[in-house]
C-alpha cells in the first residue's frame, strides 16, 4: 500500500522559517550592540583611567621641578606627559653628541628626581615607556638636499639620545633604578619629523629641543583599541 505524506506535515511553513531566521538575526544584532557597548564602556573608563593618571604624574613632575624649569631652558607639557628642553645646542657642542658640563650638571640634578618619581610605588605599574626623543629644525649644511639635511639630522638626533641614555644609566645614583631602566627608557632619535610649526611657518629655535616624554598603559592600551577599530573597520569596507 502506498503512502503519502502530506506536504504540510513534512514542510515546515514559510512563516515559520522567516521566524526563525528573524529570530536568529536578532540574536546576532544583541550580540554585536552589547559587544559594541563593552567596548565604547572600555575606552571610556582607560581615557578616564589616563586622564587621572596623566594629571597625578604631571601635578608630580611639576611640584619637584617648578623651580628649576626656567634655569634649565625647560618646560613640562601636561598633554604629553613632556619635559622638554629648548635649544640642545647649548647641551652639545654644534654637530657633536658629546654631552658638555653644563648638561651633564642639569641632568644630575634632574634624572635622578626623575626617575625617582616614576619608579615610586605609586607610579611605577603605570608605566609603559620613558623616552629620551632628540629632535633638530631642518637646517643643516648650505648645499644639502632635504633627504640629505634629514638623514644628518637623524644621525645627530640618535647620537645625542643615545650619549644622553648612556650618561644618566651610568650615574651611580642610579643603580637602585637599573631594572626599569633597562625596561622602560629609550632613546629616540627622531631628526626633524616633528618640527614645530607657528602659523604655518617652522619656528627653528623651538624645533631643536630634547624631550622626556613618558607613556603610560592606558595611552598605549587606548592606542591598541583604535588600532584595533581601525583594522575593523578596513575589513569592513574590504567586504562591503
Amino acid at each position: 500500500m502506498s503512502k503519502y505524506i502530506e506536504n504540510d506535515d513534512f514542510w515546515p511553513s514559510i512563516s515559520d522559517l522567516m521566524s526563525g531566521l528573524m529570530i536568529i538575526f536578532m540574536f546576532i544584532a544583541i550580540a554585536f550592540m552589547s559587544q559594541v557597548t563593552k567596548e565604547k564602556k572600555s575606552m571610556t573608563d582607560l581615557a578616564q583611567e589616563y586622564k587621572k593618571i596623566k594629571i597625578s604624574i604631571y601635578e608630580e613632575l611639576f611640584k619637584e621641578f617648578q623651580t628649576d624649569l626656567n634655569q634649565w631652558n625647560a618646560y613640562i607639557d601636561q598633554e604629553t606627559l613632556s619635559i622638554k628642553f629648548r635649544e640642545p645646542d647649548i647641551f652639545f657642542e654644534q654637530g657633536s653628541s658629546e654631552l658638555n658640563y653644563r648638561f651633564k650638571e642639569i641632568l644630575d640634578s634632574f634624572f635622578p628626581r626623575y626617575i625617582g618619581i616614576l619608579n615610586s610605588s605609586k607610579f611605577q605599574q603605570e608605566i609603559e615607556e620613558v623616552r629620551i626623543e632628540g629632535h633638530t629644525s631642518t637646517e643643516w649644511t648650505k648645499n644639502s638636499t632635504p633627504i640629505d639635511a634629514y638623514f644628518k639630522n637623524m644621525e645627530l638626533s640618535q647620537n645625542r639620545t643615545r650619549s644622553t641614555l648612556h650618561y644618566v644609566m651610568t650615574l651611580d645614583s642610579m643603580k637602585s633604578h637599573e631594572k626599569f631602566m633597562i625596561e622602560k627608557v629609550t632613546a629616540n632619535g627622531l631628526s626633524y619629523s616633528k618640527k614645530i610649526m607657528i602659523d604655518g611657518v617652522e619656528d627653528k629655535k623651538m624645533s631643536r629641543r630634547v624631550e622626556f616624554r613618558i607613556r603610560t598603559k592606558a595611552e598605549q592600551k587606548i592606542d591598541q583599541i583604535l588600532a584595533k577599530a581601525h583594522k575593523e573597520r578596513g575589513l569592513q569596507h574590504e567586504i562591503n
